[in-house]
């Protein structure tokens, strides 16, 4: 670090706020740009005055720990998950607690049910063709199921 600073002089927290940003736009969640922010700040305040590396290390460990801290406030408020189809992009949550009718077999704890025109895969005891039975869980993209 200390051979680094002074081979990008002032523009090192920029360089560095950039490539935070770069990693924001290419992983996932929001993370990164609560650490490009306090890098920016320390790249200011390098301009304005012309600190040790040292100094500047520790002014962007603390505007960090307060950009996360704000950022996890932040980002806590939003409810997500609160609206009226919670279950919109997981359709397999809502057959939870319905029974349907088997077009296939269950053999050997596997097998396949057809709600709503979509096949699915089925786990759960063997049952013959046309068996009722009731979806108990979802373990990935399978349904499990039991004899209803």
């Amino acid at each position: 670090m200390g051979e680094l600073v002074p081979l990008l002089g002032n523009w090192f927290w920029w360089v560095a706020a950039g490539v935070l940003l770069i990693l924001e736009l290419a992983a996932p969640g929001v993370f990164f740009i609560w650490l490009a922010i306090p890098a920016t700040a320390v790249g200011l305040i390098d301009f304005a005055f012309d600190l040790g590396w040292q100094a500047e290390l520790l002014l962007f460990a603390g505007l960090s720990l307060i950009s996360l801290f704000v950022g996890k406030r932040f980002l806590g408020r939003r409810h997500v998950l609160d609206s009226e189809l919670p279950n919109l992009n997981r359709r397999m949550f809502d057959f939870v607690g319905k029974s349907y009718v088997l077009q296939e077999p269950i053999v050997e704890g596997r097998g396949r049910l057809v709600i709503a025109s979509t096949q699915w895969d089925v786990t759960g005891p063997d049952a013959p063709r046309g068996a009722r039975v009731r979806i108990i869980g979802v373990d990935g993209l399978k349904l499990k199921v039991e004899l209803a």
